[in-house]
């Protein structure tokens, strides 16, 4: 059912990471935070800084799964005037310098039902989007937008969590493309850490249902943590992390400081270096 994706970022980006024997890091950012041009400019220097795909959230005021550091970061993208538009714009503009980093938008239902779902996904596909997580929406719900996102050529990625049983996973997976995501904690993103152990066994359990590459998110922090995680996974999510780093050089008006980028994308290539030991 899924039309080839022209080119097909993701998929050649696994490809090269297996090539290579090395995991990959994902990176996340919301779209606009902490305002339009300084988003944008962070986004053009993910890769640069080791970044393999960037994770785009597209700002919500209800984030139901995301911790206070990513909620934060939504409600500052909005307070800028961020909007769906604009998260697609700022996908079209990093194109004009990078088509080869897969980027991937996350978020919730309600902002695409309210933009229209068919407007959406041609707005999506001709921005250069490569995929879609979407929190709120079921494997039941899949004729909503899974359908017709996979019909235009966008990689639909599955959220498996720990309590995701094998008969579940099954039904879960039978329209996953691109990549799996385990979720490797219960609760929302940024509070805590899983062990080595439980990723390890739960991978290995994921695997007996897909040969899609699999990542690990939430609660990834530190190069250790990522090197750990892409030692059984085939990449690292990150994303409360940077979200925090981003938080943590703004002044007290929410103005991106002097060193902006520079200590935001450091802490992206302290990340990546647990991925190029």
């Amino acid at each position: 059912m899924t039309s080839k994706i022209r080119p097909d970022r993701l998929a050649d980006t696994f490809v090269s990471l297996a090539e290579i024997k090395r995991g990959g890091l994902i990176t996340f950012i919301t779209a606009g935070d902490p305002d339009p041009t300084t988003s944008l400019a962070l986004m053009k220097r993910l890769p640069q800084s080791g970044a393999d795909v960037i994770e785009l959230g597209m700002p919500f005021s209800d984030p139901m799964a995301d911790g206070p550091a990513i909620q934060a970061a939504s409600l500052r993208a909005l307070k800028q005037g961020a909007s769906l538009r604009q998260t697609l714009d700022m996908v079209s503009e990093f194109r004009t310098a990078d088509q080869r980093t897969p980027v991937i938008l996350m978020g919730y239902f309600n902002p695409i039902y309210q933009y229209g779902t068919t407007r959406f996904v041609n707005d999506a596909v001709s921005a250069g989007v490569d995929g879609l997580i979407l929190v709120d929406l079921p494997v039941e719900e899949d004729d909503e937008l899974c359908d017709p996102a996979r019909t235009a050529g966008l990689h639909w990625i599955r959220l498996v969590t720990p309590t995701t049983n094998d008969m579940r996973l099954a039904k879960v997976l039978q329209n996953a493309s691109g990549f799996v995501y385990h979720v490797s904690i219960a609760g929302i993103t940024g509070t805590r850490s899983a062990s080595s152990d439980s990723i390890d066994d739960a991978i290995s359990r994921i695997r007996t249902h897909t040969t899609l590459p699999l990542a690990v998110g939430f609660g990834i922090k530190d190069p250790t943590q990522v090197r750990n995680v892409t030692a059984s996974a085939d990449a690292a999510v990150v994303g409360s992390a940077i979200v925090s780093e981003i938080e943590n050089n703004l002044d007290e008006q929410g103005r991106p400081l002097p060193a902006f980028l520079d200590n935001v994308c450091s802490l992206v290539s302290k990340l990546a270096s647990g991925v190029r030991l």
